[in-house]
């Protein structure tokens, strides 16, 4: 099971990987499109977006229906929460420690103001002598 997993997080991040996938994917969140549509804004062929289309279908995250001759995909999103499931462990981290660095430098606030403070009143008190 576990090596399962692993294996279907390995394709996701690899389809992923690539600008056009992930163009891809956007698209299809605003609904289904053919693989003609999903072609479209790049310089490809239909034979180069399938390829992008398998790459996306092997890892789960789009589904194919074939209507004809039209090959209509959509997006199957449940891939993608696996993957910020994984990713989630990574956010907490670096929450913890900007949360860290959060804390000091309000720690060094205080001291840089009553600082700045401290001669801005030196300067006014040699002012009035």
């Amino acid at each position: 099971m576990v090596e399962y997993e692993a294996s279907r997080l390995d394709a996701v991040f690899h389809a992923l990987g690539d600008s056009t996938r992930r163009s891809m994917l956007a698209r299809l969140a605003g609904g289904s499109r053919t693989v003609g549509e999903l072609a479209a804004p790049f310089a490809m062929s239909l034979a180069a977006a399938s390829k992008h289309v398998k790459v996306l279908e092997g890892a789960g995250l789009i589904r194919r229906e074939i209507r004809g001759r039209s090959h209509i995909c959509h997006l199957e999103a449940g891939p993608l929460a696996s993957a910020h499931q994984w990713l989630r462990v990574y956010e907490t981290f670096w929450t913890a420690r900007l949360d860290a660095l959060e804390t000091l430098l309000r720690q060094d606030r205080p001291d840089s103001q009553d600082t700045e403070q401290g001669e801005e009143t030196e300067h006014e008190d040699h002012d009035r002598k």
